[in-house]
């Protein structure tokens, strides 16, 4: 885990591309949002492993979302529903549910649906934010850090040292 916080700090501050990293946001948010008892999230976790995101990003960020996604559930449970009871769409989840492996996926519990169509939903939203946050933490929040009095102190302990040396490769 801290492995992957120092990670997080050094694609921060280096000169890595902003969409990978709001990328990585942006699945790592879909991913915490989908319960994890269903084949569509391994094959969502599976396939975008294989693209060009910043894998820190998307691992943290999918840890911290998916312990506070339970509050959601109610807002999925009503979104799925809604979806899964359109009268034009119930012939053809009908026919999915007959197909041998997308019944893993359990698309039809509303929860999965719901949580599923709401992080594709704001999946734009968060990739534009993501990218803003990375123009603006390498702008003025790390030079005003690495400043700071808290900053020098901090960064002779053994643990959060270790993590702060992300901050000193670019600044």
């Amino acid at each position: 885990m801290l492995k992957w916080i120092s990670g997080l700090f050094k694609a921060l501050n280096a000169n890595q591309n902003p969409a990978e990293m709001a990328h990585g946001f942006a699945l790592g948010v879909m991913l915490g949002l989908i319960p994890k008892n269903n084949a569509l999230w391994y094959l969502v976790l599976v396939f975008f492993l294989f693209v060009r995101i910043n894998k820190p990003t998307y691992l943290l960020t999918m840890l911290v979302v998916s312990y506070f996604a339970w509050m959601l559930d109610p807002v999925f449970d009503s979104l799925g529903y809604a979806v899964l009871t359109l009268k034009p769409l119930e012939s053809a989840f009908a026919f999915l549910v007959d197909v041998p492996f997308v019944g893993f996926t359990k698309f039809n519990n509303s929860i999965v649906m719901g949580s599923f169509l709401f992080s594709l939903i704001i999946y734009i939203p968060l990739f534009v934010l993501g990218i803003f946050f990375v123009k603006f933490w390498r702008a003025k929040i790390a030079p005003s850090f690495i400043r700071s009095p808290f900053y020098k102190a901090v960064s002779n302990l053994p643990v959060i040292g270790k993590i702060f040396e992300a901050f000193e490769e670019k600044f």
